[in-house]
């Protein structure tokens, strides 16, 4: 099992196109790691915009009355890929991996194989 800096450095090294990667909770916004980003991309605005984006579709299916449970949801730009990766079971309700892909050089397929392989590596 691997630790948070760990993972998050897993996550820049071996996920082709990675640019930024964060560990955030959802139920207050909050970035409990980041790694990668900079002046130009605040990862701690992004972690707080994209709990809303979770909290909105988990709202959404459960006035849908959709079952089951997100995996990942994709927000695609014209030059990047933001992967969110909502954790399962052991302590990691509520939080999600948030990944930053350059468009360019990432393969998604690959990239979120990679999440799931450091999801369960993950030691919260």
């Amino acid at each position: 099992m691997a630790n948070l800096e760990t993972s998050l450095k897993e996550c820049l090294s071996s996920i082709d196109g990675a640019t930024a990667a964060a560990l955030v909770d959802y139920t207050s916004g909050m970035a409990l790691g980041t790694l990668g980003g900079g002046k130009d991309f605040d990862l701690e605005v992004a972690a707080a915009g994209n709990t809303d984006v979770v909290r909105s579709k988990l709202r959404t299916m459960e006035h849908l009355g959709l079952q089951g449970e997100i995996e990942d949801i994709l927000i695609t730009l014209s030059s990047q890929y933001h992967l969110i990766r909502l954790l399962k079971g052991r302590d990691g309700t509520g939080l999600f991996l948030y990944l930053v892909l350059d468009s360019g050089r990432a393969n998604l397929a690959m990239a979120r194989h990679q999440l799931r392989k450091i999801e369960n590596d993950l030691e919260i």
